[in-house]
């Protein structure tokens, strides 16, 4: 029997597939697991239900054409993966009155037809709306991450002007919390990260008291070629913070061996980091504290907030 077209993302209404196959056939789908249905109205081929993109559109067909994609979900449609498109976040206009449903989160918003844009055949609020929401409205690690992919989109001389765009959005925003934390992750963005956790290790330093990091350090060699590039670190007091993320670093153990012996070797102190300081970072902010001592360095006073784990949600 011919498979049942639910379109190019492999979702459909089911009123259209009713329309288009009959009464019988789509029964007949679901009870041989063809098709699925996630959300009311809707039809999912079944060989696709787990996809992004599939789910994605599901969720906005169920919820109505008034809809937009929004937050992570909208992130994710503008290339950013530092945050899950699931469950699914969907604004409509004040005059709709809004209920979360499983696997979806409705929210209302104004001045939605100004900032519509469309990516991947689906609806979506612009990426400046996206990125200043989830700026004042996730945990501030997630959110720079966030903003450190969106600038890494662009060309290096158009980020500035983007930051600019960012903090006017921040400065005109109707809902005033939590942008002054905002502000701050704009300032410390660079688009430089190479991945979500470097971004999360650059707000941590930071939030421990730290001076602002320099991130992507070159390390030279005597004929000016680059040898290593570092994390983060303070480049004239030959300080570096290293991720050490396991998925990159599993089948180099050896090699990291190598590169941090060659490093102390050239007079770098290395603290190296990994997941699980991202969340209790006591020894981080010990080791690095010891390290600006070892330098000479005597930080002035400093809110010590290593004893306790960092709080999943956005600082107001």
């Amino acid at each position: 029997m011919r498979r049942i077209d639910l379109g190019p993302r492999g979702a459909c209404l089911r009123k259209d597939v009713l329309a288009a196959v009959g009464r019988y056939r789509v029964r007949s789908a679901l009870r041989a697991g063809e098709v699925v249905a996630p959300f009311t109205g809707v039809l999912v081929d079944a060989t696709r239900a787990t996809e992004p993109l599939t789910y994605l559109t599901a969720a906005w067909l169920s919820v109505g054409p008034d809809a937009l994609l929004t937050g992570p979900s909208a992130a994710y449609l503008h290339g950013i993966s530092a945050l899950p498109p699931t469950p699914v976040h969907l604004v409509l206009p004040y005059e709709h009155r809004k209920g979360d449903r499983d696997g979806i989160v409705l929210h209302n918003g104004c001045a939605l037809v100004e900032d519509r844009e469309e990516r991947h055949g689906l609806p979506v609020l612009g990426l400046e709306r996206v990125v200043v929401d989830l700026l004042c409205t996730v945990w501030p690690p997630k959110a720079l991450a966030v903003v450190d992919e969106a600038l890494a989109q662009l060309p290096e001389a158009n980020r500035p002007a983007f930051l600019r765009r960012l903090r006017e959005r921040l400065q005109e925003r109707p809902d005033p919390r939590g942008t002054r934390i905002g502000r701050r992750l704009v300032d410390l963005a660079t688009g430089r990260a190479e991945s979500p956790s470097e971004s999360w290790l650059l707000w941590l330093v930071v939030d421990l008291g730290f001076p602002v990091p320099q991130a992507n350090i070159p390390v030279r060699a005597v004929d000016g070629r680059e040898v290593y590039r570092l994390d983060l670190g303070y480049e004239e007091l030959r300080i570096a913070i290293e991720y050490n993320g396991y998925a990159a670093h599993v089948d180099r153990v050896e090699a990291d061996e190598a590169r941090l012996r060659d490093l102390e070797r050239r007079g770098w102190i290395v603290i190296v980091v990994d997941a699980h300081d991202l969340h209790g970072p006591a020894r981080l902010e010990k080791e690095l504290y010891e390290a600006f001592l070892r330098r000479g360095v005597v930080l002035g006073a400093r809110t010590t907030r290593a004893l306790r784990p960092l709080p999943h949600r956005a600082s107001r």
